[in-house]
């Protein structure tokens, strides 16, 4: 309804600049914004539930994307040297963007802002180390995370070996896109109290849009809090 609104007032835009209407009746404010359903956030239970049920080899797949919030492309692009397990730090230099047709393009993250190293919690640096010595090869470039046969993870492979639809069900979120496990993190270091600054760095964008959003989330959350507060204390 937002995308007719505002083709209809273009439209009506140049009829009025055409001197062919006296003026534009498109007025309404707000008519032409589009907002979203609010995407799914998960518990961290829930993220650990998942990763548990999905087949051992793309259990850490699951963690490093939910809790370093990279997206499908960055994490399918991770290679061995891209991992600093001492550091506890993963750097995003690629990713990989499937076409319509199929083909896969490699190339950097979609902006200047994208190429970025991210701290990894300790709690998961386990797992990735365990998937490092179980599932990918030896050698720097090695890619991380690779379908069963040793080729590049797709999404529509990753799909098919990890259950998702039928996984997902069963921790209680069905219609869970991947892209809400990186939702997820982002909340999660929205949360900690990190400035604007610090959370565009981690999620890899240019623009304070983004960030603001899980800021706004915090607040909310941080104003539901008080009020709880707030209604104990009347209460006494």
């Amino acid at each position: 309804m937002a995308k007719a609104y505002r083709f209809l007032r273009a439209v009506l835009m140049t009829a009025a600049d055409d001197l062919i209407i006296p003026r534009n009746p498109c007025r309404i404010r707000g008519a032409g914004e589009e907002k979203p359903d609010e995407r799914p956030m998960l518990t961290v239970a829930q993220v650990f539930k998942l990763a548990d049920l999905v087949v051992k080899r793309l259990r850490a797949l699951i963690l490093l994307a939910t809790f370093t919030s990279l997206r499908w492309g960055e994490v399918a692009a991770l290679r061995r040297m891209d991992l600093d397990l001492a550091k506890g730090t993963v750097s995003v230099r690629q990713q990989h963007v499937e076409l319509d047709t199929g083909e896969l393009l490699v190339g950097p993250p979609k902006s200047r802002a994208g190429v970025r190293m991210v701290a990894i919690p300790r709690a998961i640096i386990p797992a990735v180390q365990e998937h490092l010595d179980s599932f990918t090869g030896p050698e720097p470039d090695d890619l991380v995370f690779t379908g069963s046969r040793g080729g590049v993870l797709r999404r529509s492979n990753f799909r098919r070996a990890a259950k998702w639809d039928e996984n997902t069900k069963k921790i209680g979120m069905p219609g869970l896109h991947f892209h809400d496990l990186r939702h997820t993190g982002n909340t999660i270091a929205s949360a900690s109290g990190a400035s604007l600054k610090d959370l565009m760095a981690r999620m890899g964008h240019d623009s304070v849009r983004a960030a603001l959003i899980y800021q706004h989330n915090t607040e909310e959350a941080d104003r539901k809090i008080v009020n709880a507060i707030d209604a104990m204390i009347s209460s006494i």
